[in-house]
């Protein structure tokens, strides 16, 4: 008896070491989904250069950090700066549960991991079939959520198994740098989008809310949709720099291209949208 107990402990403690064993190997995998090295995934945006827009630091080409060095404090290298951003990403509604979690462990842990504040909003009608998911945090923080959000989606076979997960983010803009993003023509949006393989409109006749912000939709996959906003940033942050710089009160007669952070002048109103 002493043996053949002897034998089923110790097959449970291997059944357990192997349980372990894989919920390690899963929780590496899921680490990793958020940074993913760029030489190994310019696939998803064929013909697009990823190492040269800026968003991975030039010595992105070494491994990614080992798993568990998820400190949200961490550098990222790319993300210069710790500005609070919001970002809303659009989920189908039947996957907010598993964004949730059994009582909430995972959007917990999501949050942890990747440093942001992550809520879902309230449906906005009974049979809603997207749900927003609001996440707040600097830029290495967006990009570790949103990650993890398209990562999960796919995980748990919200698309196909061929199908590209590709999401519906917003971000706001104050409503007089609006023009900026769209430029003269919708030149700078068209510009936008041919760099980063993402779509990107700014919805005509909007009403700046409470804040004098209006929206900007981008839509595709996870690559496209970080590299979109981040350029988007990038122009908003010149903007600004402008404003508190004075320059005359007037913008540079000369439009800048995106590989400048630049843009046209804006024009009036938001009657622009991107052309096709």
């Amino acid at each position: 008896m002493g043996q053949l107990g002897a034998r089923k402990e110790g097959k449970g403690k291997e059944k357990d070491d192997v349980l372990c064993e894989e919920e390690d190997l899963k929780e590496a995998r899921l680490e990793r989904e958020g940074r993913l090295l760029p030489n190994q995934q310019t696939h998803l945006i064929p013909g697009l250069n990823l190492g040269a827009l800026g968003l991975f630091p030039p010595s992105s080409s070494m491994p990614p950090p080992p798993p568990g060095n998820s400190s949200p404090g961490a550098p990222y290298g790319s993300f210069g700066t710790q500005e609070q951003e919001t970002v809303h990403v659009y989920i189908p509604a039947q996957a907010v549960g598993a964004i949730i979690g059994k009582k909430g462990q995972h959007i917990k842990q999501l949050s942890r991991f990747a440093g942001a504040s992550i809520k879902i909003a309230q449906a906005e009608a009974p049979d809603a079939k997207m749900r927003q998911v609001i996440v707040t945090g600097p830029p290495e923080a967006q990009f570790k959520a949103q990650g993890r959000i398209y990562g999960k989606l796919k995980e748990e076979n919200f698309f196909g198994p061929k199908e590209e997960v590709k999401l519906e983010t917003h971000i706001k803009v104050a409503a007089a740098a609006a023009g900026r993003v769209i430029g003269k023509g919708g030149k700078t949006v068209n510009e936008l989008q041919n760099l980063t393989a993402a779509e990107v409109v700014v919805p005509r006749e909007q009403t700046p809310d409470e804040n004098d912000q209006v929206i900007v939709k981008i839509i595709g996959h996870f690559y496209a949709s970080q590299l979109a906003q981040r350029k988007i940033r990038d122009i908003l942050t010149q903007v600004r720099q402008q404003q508190k710089g004075g320059m005359g009160g007037r913008a540079s007669p000369h439009p800048q291209g995106l590989s400048e952070m630049g843009g046209p002048p804006p024009p009036q109103g938001l009657s622009q949208e991107r052309k096709k």
